[in-house]
């Protein structure tokens, strides 16, 4: 389990992407106009930045032509990426890595680069990720001058051969956070035509293509139109199925936490893992793919449903170590084995606030709407709550410092996850500063980071990674 993934950690600096759109069910996804005739059917690229948030067979892109003929890329059932050609089903080209990219906290990058010109037969086909070549399992490139008809269609070939992202051509959907799409017709470019190693992390980020000479069939997809993703610089692309409340601020160039899929327990996540729902008659919780073991973050959630007519909803934190425990139980009563320290804020039976299974003080009663803020100060082990835009429970006052006034009191110098507990019917929507949800609040941390219903307290910041390279 991955609690803060160093290759996502940059600090403030350099070409900021602004925006990423959730592609996340069968509906949502993009589709080209008709071809006209291509600059080139031996030299392409394109580009991709993704963040997985379903692992197991995804689709991302597909020409489909006929059965057995076509264009496809995605994970398969192991989780290796693959990228294919093929043509009454022999493969023009195949690629498959032979890693597994299992990790739903990391965005990770994508060029496949194009010419069958090469004379060498490993330059024909160029596959990066995160700007390196990988080792591939399967390795099966195009001969020399290799007309690439499916992937680079014309219209003399065929006009309605077009490209399709957010699935493929064995109908797998795909579930990603998509950003920086480009499809280059006519160059193969580099690597580093696409993104840089920080001079100072030797970590792969993106760079500024919007200036990219794209060919007759090019196109690029920034994500910045929330009320149009299809919005495209080159080549028209028509997007389909999206909501507004699909444009996020999650970036790869400032990875938000979201809730970890991976974590043992029996609800549904959707929404890019930040709503979390079940049925089962069970307290199950959502665990944040991130951690911290210092400095000051806030966060919220909007309960979405409550259980026969019971809330039963948790919002919390608990130590690291007690991650799969609590993924299987409830924030601040969890039962007895645990190992560190765990608070809840719960309206099950009596609303209480409760750590380590016992009633700290009392809450104030909460329901479907309510938005339930807490901040949790490590450097001096406290933790803080609120509802709406009350006041802190318990005459609380998260800017005391080490007086912790108010405070639920936890031990400092580990490492913390942050979540919410659901039940049988119940659900809640997590916002660690890019909500699925419509948020008009407009409230930011000191740094400018989030969306957030209300005030963040001074000093306190949104779980993302440039926060966390500057506080954590």
């Amino acid at each position: 389990m991955s609690i803060i993934i160093p290759a996502n950690t940059l600090a403030a600096g350099g070409f900021d992407v602004a925006n990423s759109v959730n592609c996340g069910d069968t509906s949502t996804r993009w589709s080209g106009s008709s071809k006209v005739t291509s600059t080139s059917q031996q030299k392409g690229s394109w580009n991709i930045w993704l963040k997985r948030t379903v692992l197991g067979a995804q689709g991302l892109f597909k020409v489909y032509e006929a059965a057995n003929t076509g264009v496809e890329f995605g994970f398969d059932s192991s989780d290796q990426f693959f990228m294919k050609e093929f043509e009454s089903g022999s493969d023009v080209f195949n690629l498959k890595t032979n890693a597994k990219f299992r990790d739903p906290s990391a965005w990770m990058n994508i060029l496949l680069a194009i010419d069958t010109t090469q004379g060498t037969e490993a330059n024909r086909i160029r596959l990066y990720i995160n700007g390196v070549e990988p080792s591939l399992a399967t390795s099966t490139r195009p001969s020399v001058n290799t007309n690439l008809v499916r992937f680079f269609a014309n219209g003399e070939d065929d006009s309605t051969q077009v490209h399709e992202m957010g699935n493929n051509y064995d109908g797998a959907t795909g579930h990603y956070l998509l950003t920086q799409i480009l499809h280059v017709d006519g160059t193969q470019l580099a690597n580093t035509d696409v993104g840089e190693f920080d001079e100072d992390s030797n970590i792969w980020k993106p760079i500024d293509i919007s200036g990219t000479t794209l060919g007759n069939n090019g196109y690029y997809l920034s994500m910045e139109d929330s009320s149009n993703f299809g919005v495209a610089t080159g080549k028209a692309m028509t997007a389909h199925g999206f909501a507004a409340t699909d444009s996020r601020i999650d970036t790869c160039t400032n990875n938000f936490a979201t809730l970890n899929p991976l974590f043992k327990q029996d609800g549904v996540f959707s929404e890019g893992n930040l709503v979390y729902t079940i049925a089962a008659s069970d307290f199950d919780s959502g665990v944040s793919t991130f951690g911290a073991a210092n400095g000051k973050w806030y966060f919220e959630t909007k309960i979405t449903a409550i259980a026969s007519g019971t809330t039963r909803n948790s919002v919390g934190i608990c130590d690291a170590r007690d991650g799969n425990y609590v993924a299987e139980n409830e924030f601040g009563q969890p039962g007895s084995a645990i190992v560190g320290d765990t608070v809840g804020y719960t309206g099950n039976s009596s609303t209480a606030v409760f750590k380590n299974n016992s009633s700290v003080y009392s809450g104030t009663t909460y329901t479907t709407n309510d938005i339930l803020c807490c901040a949790v100060d490590l450097d001096n082990g406290a933790v803080y709550y609120r509802k709406n835009g009350g006041s802190f429970l318990n005459s609380g006052d998260p800017t005391s410092g080490s007086s912790r006034t108010g405070a639920v009191t936890i031990t400092t110098g580990e490492t913390y996850l942050f979540g919410n507990t659901a039940y049988a019917g119940s659900a809640f929507a997590i916002n660690f500063g890019s909500p699925p949800y419509s948020e008009s609040g407009g409230e930011t941390d000191g740094d400018g980071f989030g969306n957030f219903n209300q005030a963040v307290p001074s000093g306190y910041f949104a779980l993302c990674t440039k926060n966390l390279a500057e506080y954590g």
